[in-house]
């Protein structure tokens, strides 16, 4: 393990988009800036980092060198920068943008499973219908 990281993503190794995005990510890591975690893997440890297995599933986390937690499109905003990427992210940090962004991810991190077909009848991501 790299001493020089400066985030640690936790991702859904079950999520198609979530594998797409760890892979260019590693494809991107030179200096192990970015280490990649499945929290979907048997031996994933969540109290490790004092984070529900529920609130994994919710949005992607971040760990810090420093144990910080951070969630969402600032996780994404830690890991790009780190990689030479934050010229393509920063725009999501901006005063003005930054909080459409945030909604935008929120409203995503919601979805996501049922836009995957991962949602099975009495879930709690499953839609709710009337009659």
């Amino acid at each position: 393990m790299s001493e020089n990281w400066q985030i640690r993503l936790l991702y859904d190794g079950h999520c198609p988009l979530c594998k797409r995005e760890a892979k260019l990510l590693r494809r991107r890591v030179r200096h192990g800036e970015v280490l990649l975690e499945d929290y979907t893997a048997p031996d994933f440890d969540a109290d490790r980092y004092g984070v529900e297995r529920e609130a994994l599933d919710k949005r992607i986390h971040g760990v810090l060198p420093n144990g910080q937690i951070v969630t969402g499109v600032e996780a994404f905003r830690v890991a790009y920068r780190a990689l030479g990427w934050g010229w393509l992210i920063a725009p999501t940090g901006w005063p003005v943008l930054r909080w459409v962004f945030d909604g935008l991810y929120a409203v995503f991190a919601k979805i996501r499973p049922r836009l995957q077909g991962r949602c099975q009848p009495g879930d709690a991501c499953a839609i709710e219908r009337d009659g």
